[in-house]
């Protein structure tokens, strides 16, 4: 639960994109989520979720997978439990990567995207992707556990110009 001194929940990230036009290939956007250590909050994460996967003990859950964008609101949901989150969980990365199965796409060729991070009604994040338009993937936040264990949130913008598992072994990496 989230309330004065007990920092964040559980919180909710939301993507959302626009169809591509009629007769062209689909565009589609993916959540993905890194879980790092204590021991280790940079580089590879300990685990992943991305792609109809939750985490092993269920803290982090895809809620909603679209791969064209057609939908009404948002079309990715992404639920993550910080106040479940075990003990040896030290940050949580959250990023959306394209995949590129029409050939390259970045997020510039990708119409209206955007995305909103929230706990509860409390909106921590909403903006689109301007800042990151010639990436193929890009971080979009990180949760980070203090030294109360309390769960932080801080916006972690930064594009990629990786492909999907290159940019889930890199999304973790200390930014510069």
């Amino acid at each position: 639960m989230s309330g004065i001194g007990k920092g964040l929940g559980t919180v909710e990230v939301a993507l959302r994109w626009d169809p591509s036009p009629l007769g062209s290939p689909a565009h589609d956007l993916d959540l993905v989520a890194g879980v790092y250590t204590a021991t280790a909050r940079y580089g590879p994460p300990a685990y992943s979720v991305y792609f109809d996967r939750r985490s092993p003990e269920g803290t982090i859950s895809l809620d909603r997978d679209s791969r064209t964008g057609q939908g009404l609101g948002y079309d990715e949901v992404m639920t993550v439990d910080l106040g479940r989150m075990p003990e040896g969980h030290a940050r949580v990365v959250v990023g959306v990567v394209i995949q590129q199965t029409a050939g390259p796409l970045v997020f510039g060729d990708v119409a209206d995207p955007g995305i909103r991070i929230r706990e509860g009604y409390t909106e921590l994040s909403r903006h689109g992707f301007a800042e990151v338009a010639g990436a193929r993937a890009a971080t979009v936040a990180e949760f980070v556990r203090g030294a109360s264990g309390a769960w932080e949130f801080r916006a972690d913008i930064r594009g990629f110009a990786l492909d999907p598992d290159a940019f889930i072994a890199a999304m973790g990496a200390s930014p510069a």
